[in-house]
């Protein structure tokens, strides 16, 4: 199976772009879904997370507080690093297991920490969504009502741009239109299609 990994810091677009391949007919593995596939109750983690920060990070239908446990993570690099140990494994196997299942010409590893998280072993061409960090930040205090403290953390904990840009296969600007953008989406997904044809005859 031929594995586009695609990932950019946030705000910069990701979900567009996997909404506009998925109409396509490519399977997308999301990382962030994923991440709360491993936390749904009755889950392991979920237990280990409510031992570790205390039963006021569990709704009363059994379902994780995130935002609760985002503003303990913002505030405690220690505490961000015990989450990530338990999660990304568990978040990397689930992944695993989905682009296993796919079927499409090629599949889509979406990911916001696609190199921090050693995601990027999964894939075989890595897309990255690239927009400015002002424009980062400025999107996700809209989307996700986030102070400007909040998102310039979140942009700071991520990969910087240059990083994401220089281990790019592939780059998309999605400063423009959304037509801008779509016109550089069909572009990469012919060329995944031929790409995916030749690894497959590669590996029959």
């Amino acid at each position: 199976m031929f594995v586009v990994g695609i990932t950019g810091g946030i705000g910069c677009g990701k979900t567009v772009v996997t909404d506009y391949l998925a109409q396509k007919g490519i399977v997308v593995a999301d990382a962030d879904k994923a991440s709360r596939v491993v936390v749904e109750s009755g889950k392991p983690a979920l237990q280990k997370i409510e031992e570790h920060f205390g039963s006021n990070m569990i709704f009363e239908d059994g379902s994780l507080n995130r935002r609760a446990l985002r503003d303990i993570i913002f505030q405690n690099a220690n505490e961000k690093k015990w989450l990530e140990k338990l999660l990304h494994p568990l978040i990397n196997q689930q992944l695993r297991l989905e682009l296993s299942l796919a079927q499409s010409p090629y599949v889509i590893l979406v990911s916001p920490l696609l190199f921090e998280t050693r995601q990027h072993d999964m894939v075989d061409r890595i897309l990255v969504i690239d927009v400015t960090e002002e424009v980062q930040i400025e999107r996700a205090i809209a989307r996700d009502n986030i102070s400007q403290e909040q998102a310039e953390s979140i942009v700071r904990s991520q990969s910087s741009r240059e990083e994401r840009r220089s281990r790019a296969d592939d780059i998309v600007n999605n400063s423009g239109s959304l037509e801008q953008l779509y016109q550089q989406l069909e572009t990469l997904h012919r060329s995944y299609l031929e790409q995916a044809r030749e690894a497959q005859s590669d590996h029959p």
